[in-house]
């Protein structure tokens, strides 16, 4: 188990580089791998990993999308 959800981030951000999955399957698995439910590891997720997942729902359109600002 990890002690910040820095390292929790860093090793979830880790599986999707290695692995090329996307973010909310990593976390998926690492629970099914330490035999954890979900809401187990959702303390360990911060608001940079948060807002990679919200981006890859806003992606599949599982959330509404938002004005995008062309910069």
């Amino acid at each position: 188990m990890f002690k910040t959800a820095n390292e929790f981030s860093l090793y979830i951000e880790q599986m999707v580089r290695e692995k090329k999955i996307p973010y909310i399957d990593a976390i998926l698995e690492y629970c099914k791998e330490n035999y954890l439910e979900p809401s187990d590891v959702s303390s360990f997720i911060n608001s940079n990993l948060k807002d990679k997942i919200e981006g890859e729902f806003r992606d599949l359109n599982y959330l509404p999308q938002r004005a995008k600002l062309d910069i």
